[in-house]
């Protein structure tokens, strides 16, 4: 059985990278920079050395496997992040297409089943509905918005400010990417599921930015304040640090599809995960901002 893990150091591929190990099977990794794995990691993975962007290697690498588990690596920060997005998932699908993979269970984001006008998620829906007409079984896990997203500003958390574009009353579903490892990886050493199946990932709970706020206060011992902005001001700032106008609308984009966005699978047994946001913030947040 052999699995392919994409973006195998990232927050949710290390995870699943660890668990695998640790049900004695040995993942295949796909890594552009083998040194950022851990001595111990290293040498119990079958590492293959390649950028998930060359789609030579991609299309080498997963030919023959089992189960592919999919993260799409582009960073929001790309020129044209969709049409990126869609090109360097493409030799995967091709794989798919002609049989040389059986399985593949894509990291997508609550937001996709609207399928357009969310921003850079519309890349996540273009290549479900691309896995999708392959034929071949396919898990769509439908995640939440990340816990780790707060540590892109740092800085401002460090002065006591939350900025945020979102609409700060709308409750969102909220999760620790490590949940989103674990159920991965449960559903990569499970052979019992068939055809296209899609299942959310929440977190424990759904969060308005108010009340983000007044759990950062709590978990890192001093008063967070939440600094909404407009769709506007995030353009201005995003233009204003060199991104092209592709990736700001990428970007906005995210944010301004959110708004009315009910998720299509309810929270329930399955799409709710244990840790909660206080936890997480007093364990890994706080460490960073009192160094």
């Amino acid at each position: 059985m052999t699995i392919v893990v994409t973006t195998p150091t990232g927050h949710v591929g290390s995870r699943v990278v660890r668990l695998l190990l640790q049900a004695g099977v040995r993942p295949r990794v796909l890594v552009r920079d083998p040194a950022r794995l851990d001595e111990a990691t290293r040498a119990r993975v079958d590492v293959r050395r390649g950028d998930l962007t060359d789609a030579g290697f991609v299309r080498e690498v997963v030919a023959g496997a089992r189960t592919v588990f999919w993260v799409d690596p582009t960073p929001h920060t790309t020129a044209d992040p969709i049409e990126a997005s869609l090109r360097t998932a493409a030799p995967l699908v091709e794989a798919a297409r002609v049989g040389d993979v059986g399985r593949v269970v894509l990291l997508s984001s609550i937001g996709a089943e609207k399928r357009h006008g969310g921003g850079h998620i519309d890349a996540l829906a273009g290549i479900e509905e691309q896995l999708d007409g392959t034929g071949v079984d396919v898990l769509h896990l439908r995640c939440a918005y990340f816990f780790t997203n707060l540590l892109f500003d740092l800085e401002g958390l460090s002065r006591g400010v939350l900025t945020t574009a979102f609409d700060p009353d709308h409750p969102m579903p909220w999760v620790d990417p490590r949940d989103i490892g674990d159920v991965v990886a449960a559903r990569l050493l499970n052979d019992t599921w068939q055809g296209r199946v899609v299942q959310a990932v929440h977190g424990p709970e759904d969060l308005t930015f108010h009340q983000v706020a007044r759990i950062l206060t709590e978990a890192l011992g001093h008063p967070v304040r939440l600094n909404p902005v407009s769709d506007d001001a995030a353009r201005d700032a995003l233009r204003a640090a060199g991104l092209p106008p592709s990736a700001v609308e990428g970007i906005v984009g995210m944010t301004t599809g959110s708004r009315d966005l009910v998720p299509e699978q309810p929270r329930d047994l399955l799409t709710t995960t244990p840790t909660p946001l206080s936890g997480w913030a007093h364990a890994h947040l706080r460490p960073l901002l009192e160094r």
